[in-house]
Formats: C-alpha cells, sequence, structure tokens
C-alpha cells in the first residue's frame, strides 16, 4: 500500500522492479564516485522480499527518486541498505522518509534494531543516521575490516526491562 510522506509516496517494490534497478545503478556510480568501487557486498533479491526484507521507492508523481531497503540479520535484528536519492532531489527530507518507512516495516515484521554499514568518505549519510538516533556499535559485516566503514544501530522497540515499571 503506498504511504505519501510530504511530496513522496512510498511504495515497497522488488528488488528486481524496472524503478529499483535503475535506482541501483545511480546509487552504484554514487559510490564508485565516492569509495572508488561500487559495493561489493553479496546481495540476494530474495533477502527484500517480507518477512525478510522489503525495499522501498520514493516517487514524485510517476518519477522515482529515492530508495531504501532493511534485511533480516538476525532473529531481532536488521541491516538497512540501498538508501539513496536522486542528486537533483537531495534535502527536501526523502531520505527521512524512506528511513521512516523501512523502520516501521521491520518493526512490523519483529525486528528490534535496525544496524547499518556506510563509511567514513560518506559525512551526509552519517549526519543523517546519527540525527536520526543511530549510534555507534562495534564493526560487522562485509566491510568489518574495512579502516574507515562506519558500523551504526538503533533500537527500533524499547527491551521490556527498559518499560516503567
Amino acid at each position: 500500500m503506498p504511504e505519501t510522506s510530504g511530496d513522496v509516496t512510498i511504495v515497497r517494490r522488488e528488488y528486481s522492479h524496472p524503478d529499483a534497478v535503475r535506482l541501483i545503478a545511480e546509487l552504484q556510480d554514487l559510490y564508485t564516485r565516492i569509495y572508488g568501487s561500487p559495493d561489493a557486498s553479496p546481495i540476494d533479491d530474495d533477502e527484500f522480499v517480507p518477512p525478510r526484507g522489503a525495499l522501498a521507492l520514493g516517487y514524485l508523481a510517476d518519477e522515482p527518486v529515492a530508495m531504501g531497503a532493511w534485511r533480516r540479520v538476525g532473529n531481532d535484528r536488521a541491516e538497512l541498505k540501498r538508501m539513496y536519492v536522486a542528486d537533483r532531489h537531495r534535502g527536501r527530507g526523502f531520505s527521512r522518509a524512506i528511513v521512516a518507512w523501512l523502520e516501521t516495516s521491520a518493526r512490523d515484521h519483529g525486528v528490534g534494531t535496525m544496524v547499518l554499514e556506510t563509511n567514513k568518505n560518506h559525512p551526509a549519510a552519517i549526519a543523517l543516521y546519527r540525527s536520526a538516533g543511530y549510534s555507534d556499535i562495534p564493526h560487522y559485516g562485509y566491510y568489518a575490516d574495512n579502516p574507515d566503514t562506519v558500523s551504526l544501530a538503533r533500537k527500533l522497540r524499547a527491551d521490556p526491562e527498559d518499560s516503567p515499571g
């Protein structure tokens, strides 16, 4: 079911959807500009099918302008992946809208913590995640040994012992 957040309409899509494929290619080009190469971490399209995960695209009218995804990486943990907003549409809050949609989707599928990997060479991404409540965690995953990796996490729901008595 599409959800509108400000100017953008967010829709869950398959990883292989033509609009997703186009935005993923643009994202890989961005990674090459920032990091010198595309993201090489292994991806399986089926990881982004509920309840294992989801991919969301943000549309302005019929134009895909933003995307993001989550995939389960444990019983209570999911990883944020493929966050992207087309260059000409940055600074309009679309990343925040996509992150909020992804967090709600993951929480609805029983995920308690969202984790992510980014890189010191992407300060805008780091600023977005930290402003959304993500905190540093020990490195994990495909880029754990890269000294420029930044690993962050955010609880999506309170632990029962954190609730007032």
